[in-house]
């Protein structure tokens, strides 16, 4: 089964849009999803802060900024961990 996170910060209008946007696909699809503040952890802010909201699926980068949909439902439906 996979596993989606989105990478966000306080405050950021894209990563609302992106959570709405995982919260959708990933409840169609029956995957499991959460969220993790950049902001909280220095790795993560020196990884992903300029490029929040990101996307990963299994813990690996998917991609960032926005959510494209279609790619993201072949990753989702495509044989996990």
């Amino acid at each position: 089964m996979h596993r989606v996170t989105v990478m966000t910060r306080v405050g950021c209008h894209a990563c609302e849009h992106a959570e709405e946007d995982v919260a959708r696909i990933c409840g169609e699809l029956g995957v499991e999803w959460t969220t993790a503040d950049v902001d909280t952890d220095p790795e993560w802010r020196a990884e992903y802060g300029d490029r929040v909201p990101v996307i990963l699926v299994d813990g690996e980068e998917h991609g960032y900024w926005k959510v494209e949909e279609d790619r993201l439902r072949a990753a989702l439906r495509s044989p996990g961990s």
